[in-house]
């Protein structure tokens, strides 16, 4: 279990590796876009984003571990949980569930991920949420909403909302195990080892056909204009691969499981402005109302965090 006080240098730097991995996830979905648009399939997409991203951080990973090859035998266990919950499996589900449902309700499930890692603090040490942290979550939660667009007439499938909510577990699942420490692992070991077991389930899903892989065009359209599809495919392996797990895991590190969810909710925010500056998707005024009353309730979470002496959701789990 981790000892580690949540100095406000330690917040901070963990403040910023959060909204760095947030901004990184957020421009996933743009770049993929452009590629899904001519003829790439989700599945191939992502798939191509996490062997690019586990190639990215193979030799930072070796460095990293300066030949204490030990620490990947000891954290196994993590290292498979990790790349298989927290990567492939959430990629898995949410392609399955979004074959069944609109892609913003999807969403909105599983980024009820943080109310999950709260419950699990609370189940897992007894940790009873504070009002602060309840009001936190639903200001976060109609603001989600609101950057979603999420209509009252969405119409809801069960199988998709099964495999959204299995989404939702596998990103709550990301953050626990992100917040880990202890183990003696660094942030891009855990990252890169991570991914390479993800990149294997994955490939291996395409290849026996539990997710359908597509090739599209060699070009991806953004604005209308083509772009060579290696570009946007090897933007998506480094920056919203190698370097969003890289950061998020730093994140989870400093700020503990449930601030480190909260602050991640963000990077939906990211992604609708980045939409907005690559695709030409202009936001709506309830969008960008929807941003800052999710940065709104990350405030009020972090008024209800308890004081270094008494945190307890950074610790081992």
């Amino acid at each position: 279990m981790s000892t580690s006080l949540a100095t406000p240098q330690r917040f901070g730097s963990g403040l910023a590796f959060a909204l760095f991995s947030a901004l990184c996830f957020g421009l996933s979905g743009v770049l993929a876009s452009g590629l899904i648009s001519n003829g790439w399939s989700p599945a191939a997409v992502v798939t191509v984003r996490v062997v690019v991203a586990a190639l990215a951080l193979a030799v930072p990973t070796m460095l990293a571990l300066r030949g204490r090859w030990y620490l990947v035998k000891r954290n196994v266990a993590l290292i498979v949980a990790y790349g298989v919950i927290a990567v492939a499996g959430v990629q898995f589900a949410y392609f399955s569930a979004i074959a069944h449902m609109d892609v913003a309700v999807a969403l909105l499930i599983e980024y009820t991920a943080p109310v999950a890692v709260v419950g699990w603090i609370w189940l897992r040490y007894g940790h009873r949420p504070n009002g602060w942290v309840g009001l936190g979550a639903l200001i976060a939660a109609v603001g989600l909403a609101l950057v979603l667009q999420v209509g009252t007439r969405a119409e809801i499938s069960g199988v998709g909302l099964v495999w959204a909510l299995i989404a939702m577990v596998g990103v709550a699942g990301y953050f626990i195990l992100s917040a880990q420490e202890g183990n003696g692992l660094p942030p891009i070991a855990l990252a890169g080892c991570g991914l390479a077991v993800a990149a294997v389930f994955l490939t291996a899903a395409c290849l026996v056909g539990l997710i359908d892989w597509q090739r599209g065009e060699a070009e991806g359209i953004y604005r209308g204009h083509e772009v060579a599809a290696w570009l946007p495919l090897l933007t998506l392996g480094v920056v919203s691969g190698a370097l969003a797990y890289a950061s998020g895991i730093a994140a989870g590190r400093r700020l503990g499981a449930r601030m480190a969810s909260f602050v991640a909710l963000s990077e939906v925010l990211a992604a609708v402005i980045a939409s907005w500056l690559v695709l030409g998707q202009v936001p709506g005024t309830g969008q960008f109302l929807g941003g800052f009353a999710i940065l709104a309730g990350v405030v009020v979470v972090k008024l209800g965090e308890p004081t270094p002496s008494a945190k307890v959701d950074q610790e081992q789990v």
